[in-house]
């Protein structure tokens, strides 16, 4: 019994294997977490045939295969998920992979996007060490009341 290399601490036959093996991924993050461990598994074919008909197209498969079989995988990080749930059409999976490759440890933070291409789910694209929205700073004038609730001014309170 092996663990699946996803990081969800299952058996890989009970988790990851069986998609691999054929089983629609019933969720977007499914299907990613199986692609991280087809990865993991060199298992470059099945990283072609989840691609979307338009990803496929531009899928390099010796790069693929190179990376696959030359990185040491250390683990996945799912971040954040929207939809791509069981009953959505689209998704999307930030995640992080951590691997190693000639002798430097790396990251691959992705913005990843899936769809349901023919009943199942497929990866379209995916953005790049994607940034959040960008903080909104107020600024509180010097005689304005203090944002921290006290009822004193700012420049008698948290401004002083």
């Amino acid at each position: 019994m092996t663990s699946c290399p996803c990081g969800t601490g299952r058996n890989l036959d009970d988790c990851c294997g069986t998609i691999i093996g054929g089983a629609p991924a019933p969720t977007a993050e499914t299907l990613m977490r199986s692609r991280y461990t087809a990865f993991a598994l060199g298992n470059v074919g099945y990283l072609s045939q989840t691609l979307s008909s338009e990803s496929r197209l531009d899928f390099d498969e010796v790069e693929a295969e190179n990376t696959a079989n030359n990185a040491t995988w250390l683990g996945l990080e799912v971040r954040d998920t929207q939809g791509g749930g069981e009953n959505d059409e689209t998704g999307t999976v930030e995640f992080v992979a951590s691997f190693r490759l000639e002798g430097q440890q790396l990251a691959h933070h992705e913005l990843a996007t899936f769809k349901r291409e023919n009943g199942r789910w497929v990866y379209t694209d995916g953005q790049i060490n994607p940034k959040g929205a960008p903080r909104q700073v107020v600024k509180v004038g010097r005689n304005e009341p203090c944002p921290c609730g006290s009822g004193k001014k700012y420049k008698k309170c948290c401004g002083a």
